[in-house]
């Protein structure tokens, strides 16, 4: 059995029950998704679960519940006993990514979190950029963003590249460990708390489950080598996993992402926020950042102020996620259709106008 404040249930999500749940409500969180398939954990205790036959007609895509998500029993469920979902209650934070392929489809990759580690191995997978990317997803989540850098025992300069990090993501909080080691370990734990869910993310081998059985202090979840060859890791964790802590305090374990797509430009602010302040100096409230006179951007980069390859970074990735929401959203997409339309009439009347025909 669960208290359901021990799970993060509080305020936000007991405010959205009602005369419609019954006279004696049943929240639950769910743990585990398996492919339509759930875990909820519950005052009745952890139960294989199933959405109700019309929920089942209603949702579609990111609406359907994932891991993290609070839903609403038909009653308290005997001990192994199938749950039947009645209702998904309102998120409060939600991390979402581009779904790997062409259809410009969301994923909720994790729903309700306080807090996300973005984790990162201090070997070949160390990547700034891929940081950068992460924590734009973070800042979109409404969830607090951090980055544990791990596997500091395989590193020779690990003050320098938390250097480089901290620089390059100023004012996001930076941690070091090695899960293995069990080195690093408590700056973690001092940010989980009795009621916190907090989500990991990052590449396959980074060390995500590792770092999560270093906290149980238990080999709980499954946990693979990298390769030798080119240091990435294999996809030991397949599918994403919530784990109560013995001192309080929720974990979520996600698989690696090969691929994480910007899905709009929320949270870049988060990811470049040295960068993101200056573009309102500029002379030209549209200006691109290239070669416009005036620009508060191009004089940072030229002054030293700010690194050039991050305003490029940031500015691809503006653009990527400009991209998928034109993919994503009908409207928008008709809008910047018509606009090229337009374009094209005003190039055609210029053209007979210059060939005397108007």
């Amino acid at each position: 059995m669960y208290e359901p404040s021990s799970l993060g249930f509080g305020p936000f999500f007991a405010s959205q029950l009602g005369p419609r749940d019954g006279p004696d409500p049943v929240p639950a969180r769910i743990a585990a998704e398996h492919r339509g398939a759930y875990e909820a954990w519950s005052c009745a205790g952890a139960n294989p679960a199933r959405l109700a036959g019309r929920l089942r007609r209603e949702l579609e895509g990111q609406a359907l519940p994932g891991v993290g998500d609070w839903v609403v029993l038909a009653g308290a469920p005997r001990p192994d006993e199938l749950a039947v979902i009645e209702r998904v209650l309102e998120r409060r934070t939600q991390f979402t990514r581009g779904a790997a392929g062409r259809a410009a489809r969301v994923q909720v990759v994790a729903a309700n979190v306080d807090l996300v580690f973005v984790v990162c191995g201090l070997d070949e997978d160390f990547n700034v950029r891929r940081l950068e990317r992460y924590l734009a997803r973070v800042g979109a989540s409404g969830a607090e963003p951090a980055v544990i850098l791990n596997k500091a025992d395989l590193c020779g300069d690990v003050a320098g590249r938390a250097a480089e990090v901290e620089r390059r993501l100023g004012g996001v909080p930076v941690l070091v460990t090695s899960a293995l080691g069990r080195a690093g370990l408590e700056a973690v734990r001092a940010r989980v708390h009795a009621g916190v869910t907090v989500a990991l993310v990052g590449s396959s081998g980074a060390g995500k489950s590792t770092l999560v059985n270093a906290l149980l202090g238990e080999e709980r979840l499954p946990t693979g080598p990298v390769r030798a060859s080119d240091g990435r890791g294999r996809h030991v964790t397949t599918h994403r996993q919530l784990v109560l802590l013995p001192a309080g305090g929720l974990l979520l374990d996600t698989p690696g992402m090969r691929e994480l797509e910007l899905v709009d430009e929320d949270g870049l602010d988060v990811a470049f926020a040295d960068l993101t302040a200056l573009p309102a100096r500029c002379r030209y409230r549209d200006c691109r950042h290239e070669a416009e006179p005036g620009c508060a951007v191009r004089a940072a980069v030229e002054s030293g102020a700010l690194d050039p390859e991050q305003v490029e970074h940031h500015q691809q990735l503006a653009r990527e996620a400009r991209a998928f929401e034109l993919r994503h959203d009908h409207r928008k997409r008709r809008q910047e259709a018509r606009r090229w339309g337009q374009l094209a009439d005003e190039l055609a009347r210029l053209r007979r106008f210059k060939g005397g025909k108007e």
